[in-house]
């Protein structure tokens, strides 16, 4: 009798034999797979939640659970959680879903289980309107499960496609991401990748060298720096994990949960009527010499502070989230300084892209416009500029959020239709008296209407450059358009600021809408 109470005591109880599979669960793949993972440079699944949430409000689901799979050894392989960890949690006091996959499990490689994981904190990330993060370090689908490793591929496609415009969706590329795996990063509003870490890519290296013959490294071909600056498929690069985890919640706090709230305010001590008399002398007297427009938006927004998304990416233009009276804004704007701000391929896909997001999550636009035209060429011709600069005029005139312009300087031919102009229903237009709206520069002009005239005059030069003085003196400026009403208002450039935030406080409550329909064919 007494040996059998001996026996009772020292067999675990129900709870000792949880505490057992919750202690398991969170050693992932092994102390040996872990200290691999830290050489690496990378954080643990858990490591990365931990430092994105709020202390101590992480909520986990489905930790305990486990492959079903029973072939190729698998049966002998249980890990709870089997590669991911899902749950909710915080950020700045604000409910947000996590998933963060585990490269010492399986190397992260997807389920059937673990994508069942994924979709379950999307559906009810939905339900409650909640922004969804996923930190990607996975490489790929689990082979050994075959088509119900592709199938939970397109199971989470399918939630983040049902998902776009309702809540946010931010990718953090924190390992390999390849094959199928790419489309889901790909779907969401935006993606960070760490560089020397991470990379992206439908086919790797060797598949490429088999195919087409051509040499690249991992990094070449999808590293961080590859996608900000060549494809445009990663919003931000950052140096290490932990920077690209701060990223997430710098960008979480100028956007709203959902699409039916509005996006956090923050108190500001940046006066409201603050001029800047510097910019009364920014842009240079002749036009075709640059400035800097990122100098115009640190002067007017909060606190001189630029939050740039895209930065490496289609330099021409410059988008990005910035606050006015403590209300974040969405800023488009033409950079002189690259380009001469001229609209390209890559630079309409950008605007057109950014300024969706913004519309889906009711944040105001803010256009500072200073655009020569769309790019000559044939490379740019037989690249599909028309289609691709229709998808930014698309993106802008489908947009019902406020909308407001400053025309900084020029404003020429159809870019200037494009870039938020009063037709296509932006709300209050703003020139500052440097401001050019014609069809062309006049320089260009003269050669059009004044080409026999000046060939047949004495002196073909001071011909040329009478005709161009006039017409500067009649389109290089914002008063034909305002005496038309395409102009709101010439303001003072030192009064930039406090005239934006009076007319985003005029527009608090605006309410526009589009015709019903089941959705617009923008010319993808």
């Amino acid at each position: 009798m007494a040996s059998q109470q001996k026996e009772q005591q020292a067999a675990p109880s129900k709870l000792d034999r949880m505490k057992e599979r919750t202690e398991r669960a969170a050693e992932g793949g092994g102390a040996a797979r872990i200290a691999k993972q830290h050489a690496a440079g990378k954080w643990t699944a858990r490591e990365r939640i931990e430092f994105l949430l709020d202390e101590g409000t992480f909520e986990e689901f489905d930790r305990l659970v486990v492959h079903r799979s029973r072939d190729f050894g698998l049966d002998k392989q249980l890990f709870p959680g089997d590669g991911v960890v899902t749950g909710h949690g915080l950020i700045d006091g604000r409910r947000v879903f996590v998933f963060a996959q585990d490269f010492t499990v399986f190397g992260g490689s997807l389920s059937e289980t673990h994508a069942e994981k994924i979709c379950k904190i999307m559906d009810l990330a939905m339900k409650v309107g909640a922004p969804v993060i996923g930190l990607n370090d996975s490489g790929g689908a689990r082979i050994q499960e075959g088509v119900l490793s592709l199938g939970g591929y397109a199971d989470i496609f399918l939630r983040n496609t049902l998902a776009s415009g309702v809540i946010p969706q931010i990718s953090c590329i924190m390992g390999p991401c390849a094959g199928g795996a790419v489309y889901s990063p790909a779907i969401t509003d935006f993606n960070i990748m760490v560089k020397d870490t991470s990379y992206m890519f439908i086919t790797g290296p060797d598949v490429i060298k088999t195919v087409t013959h051509e040499d690249v490294t991992k990094e070449d071909l999808g590293g961080a720096i590859t996608h900000n600056q060549k494809s445009g498929v990663a919003h931000f690069a950052a140096d290490t994990d932990e920077h690209a985890l701060r990223m997430v919640r710098e960008l979480l706090s100028f956007i709203p949960s959902n699409n039916m709230d509005d996006p956090p305010r923050m108190a500001t001590s940046d006066p409201v009527e603050r001029a800047d008399e510097a910019l009364n002398s920014l842009v240079p007297e002749v036009s075709n010499l640059p400035y800097d427009i990122r100098d115009v938006i640190h002067s007017v927004v909060d606190d001189r502070y630029f939050f740039e998304v895209h930065q490496h990416y289609a330099q021409n233009i410059v988008v990005g989230f910035a606050r006015l009276s403590g209300r974040p804004v969405g800023i488009v704007a033409n950079q002189p300084a690259y380009l001469a701000g001229v609209l390209d391929i890559d630079a309409s896909v950008k605007g057109a892209r950014f300024v969706r997001f913004c519309d889906c999550f009711n944040i105001p636009l803010i256009t500072f416009e200073d655009v020569p035209g769309f790019l000559p060429g044939v490379a740019q011709e037989h690249g599909g500029i028309i289609r691709h600069g229709a998808k930014l005029l698309y993106a802008f005139a489908e947009a019902t959020v406020p909308k407001i312009t400053v025309i900084t300087r020029k404003a020429y031919g159809g870019a200037y239709c494009v870039m938020a102009s009063k037709h296509i229903r932006t709300d209050i237009n703003f020139a500052w008296p440097t401001a050019e709206i014609a069809v062309m520069g006049a320089e260009g002009a003269v050669g059009v209407l004044y080409r026999r005239e000046i060939s047949e005059a004495s002196d073909k030069e001071a011909a040329r450059r009478a005709r161009i003085s006039e017409l500067e003196e009649k389109f290089a400026n914002p008063y034909v358009a305002a005496e038309r009403g395409f102009i709101d208002e010439v303001i003072e450039p030192s009064q930039t600021r406090p005239k934006l935030i009076r007319a985003l406080k005029l527009l608090e409550n605006k309410r526009d809408t589009n015709p019903p329909k089941k959705h617009g064919n923008i010319p993808l």
